[in-house]
């Protein structure tokens, strides 16, 4: 496939990176300036929003959520076969402004964590994909090109992608702020974050293996309700006794102990 990539920042040249390697040919990446150094990266050229493109079979729009409807605007000027958006919030109909002029229109969004544009592209392989569109031809291109990419495609519906998004935050920035709390908390006890890592291996193995719900273990599982009092004032005069507070709360609901445990959480006793 030809591409034009619009926005050449983490995600959108982690893309460029992964498609280049695959064999496809990246003919443009355009940026607020000309983005030379990214450009040569993927052996293409360089433009800004106010060229006129090269040719492509698809065009990807990279940019910051809110900004999604401004490029669309833009690129609404020039012809193009097919443009798409990464964002996994944004509906479809962002880009209306380019399904005016006869563009079919979507959406791919990878479920995966961006840090930067190498790291990012490795990430791509393996990685699902959220794909949405109403055109049937450009749906089926999206399903080939995630595969050329080593990607797990899968069809997301406009009205999902406010839950779908939710549910992919809680996965990765949740679990980012527990591990936080985690490595504070070992600081506090002298001991070092890395011990920490065969058992936050272990349960993600199990979570995914067994369900999330049965892989649950530990005290709140277990009903040990002086156990968990005892953390909790521990944490007395640290920043998160709250938070902890917090993730009791929401343990005990998953455990279905909040009967149990509501004087801890709701009671502050």
């Amino acid at each position: 496939m030809r591409l034009n990539i619009v926005g050449p920042g983490r995600a959108g040249m982690a893309l460029a990176l992964r498609a280049h390697a695959a064999g496809h040919k990246i003919v443009g990446v355009v940026g607020r300036d000309y983005p030379q150094s990214q450009a040569q990266r993927v052996k293409s050229t360089a433009f800004t929003l106010g060229d006129a493109l090269p040719d492509a079979d698809l065009t990807v729009v990279a940019v910051v959520d809110d900004a999604i409807g401004v490029v669309a605007e833009m690129l609404a000027f020039g012809s193009h076969e097919a443009v798409v958006h990464m964002s996994g919030l944004k509906p479809v109909s962002t880009l209306s402004s380019l399904s005016e002029a006869g563009t079919a229109i979507g959406a791919f969004h990878p479920a995966q964590t961006l840090p930067d544009a190498d790291r990012g592209a490795q990430r791509l392989a393996g990685a699902w994909v959220a794909i949405t569109t109403d055109d049937e031809d450009l749906l089926q291109e999206l399903h080939v090109f995630a595969r050329s990419l080593g990607m797990k495609s899968f069809d997301l519906a406009d009205e999902a992608k406010p839950m779908y998004h939710a549910a992919a935050a809680a996965a990765a920035n949740f679990t980012t702020v527990a591990l936080t709390m985690a490595s504070d908390l070992f600081d506090e006890a002298g001991v070092s974050f890395d011990a920490a890592r065969p058992l936050v291996e272990a349960i993600v193995d199990n979570a995914f293996e067994l369900g999330p719900r049965n892989a649950l273990t530990g005290p709140v599982a277990r009903g040990d309700i002086e156990t968990v009092r005892t953390q909790i004032e521990a944490l007395e005069d640290t920043r998160w006794q709250a938070s902890f507070r917090d993730f009791v709360r929401a343990t005990a609901m998953v455990a279905e102990r909040q009967s149990q445990f509501s004087s801890l959480t709701d009671g502050h006793a």
